[in-house]
């Protein structure tokens, strides 16, 4: 009786060891999980959102879907410009004489590929839809639209995806909690997205941290 007795206890104690060595360790994988993957996620949204800028500086607004942004930077080509000073001599009937006038003039030098200049030759970009480490090839939400802006039409665009498709097999309270966060060293909320459909703004809800960070 007394080695079964000192049995249980041997169990119950690895059991309450395991229990505590879980509680403790689970966050911090928890942590070094979600650093890995929101870098990840956060790389692929700054390559959205420079095409999404070269995108409006072609055609002077934002592309609404994937389809339509891929297929852009596949085809179209930046025009490569250089402004100069010169002058002319126009008679003026006011004077009745010749005057020199002084003018911009702006040469064309030639053109660039988008593709190139964005992604180096690279055709990483046929896959920007994806989002990295989710399942079953998930991919972000995607939308533009023109807004008023203190009386003038701007074009704005948005790009998020939710915490819990990078994280589906992650333990669901530390989710949430993550979810929920609100720090100035975390993604807050419950989406980490790029860009806004309220305001005109290309800016993100990520911390410096992410920007600053070495590869």
């Amino acid at each position: 009786m007394k080695t079964v007795i000192q049995i249980v206890l041997w169990l119950l104690s690895i059991f309450f060891a395991y229990q505590i060595y879980t509680s403790v360790m689970g966050p911090i994988k928890f942590d070094k999980v979600k650093k890995e993957r929101y870098s990840a996620v956060i790389d692929k949204l700054k390559d959205i959102r420079d095409a999404q800028e070269a995108y409006r500086t072609v055609t002077g607004k934002f592309a609404k879907d994937f389809p339509s942004l891929i297929k852009f930077i596949d085809t179209a080509q930046y025009t490569l410009t250089q402004q100069r000073d010169s002058s002319y001599m126009e008679y003026d009937e006011t004077y009745r004489i010749d005057m020199e006038r002084e003018v911009k003039v702006i040469d064309t030098l030639g053109f660039v590929p988008v593709k190139d200049s964005l992604f180096g030759g690279s055709d990483s970009y046929k896959n920007l839809a994806t989002v990295p480490y989710a399942e079953n090839n998930e991919k972000f939400t995607m939308d533009a639209k023109m807004i008023n802006a203190n009386g003038f039409n701007a074009p704005v665009f948005e790009v998020k995806v939710n915490k819990s498709v990078l994280l589906y097999d992650q333990p669901k309270d530390l989710v949430d909690q993550e979810k929920s966060a609100i720090s100035v060293e975390e993604v807050n909320g419950p989406e980490i997205k790029v860009g806004s459909l309220t305001e005109v703004s290309t800016s993100a809800n990520w911390p410096p941290y992410y920007d600053t960070k070495k590869e």
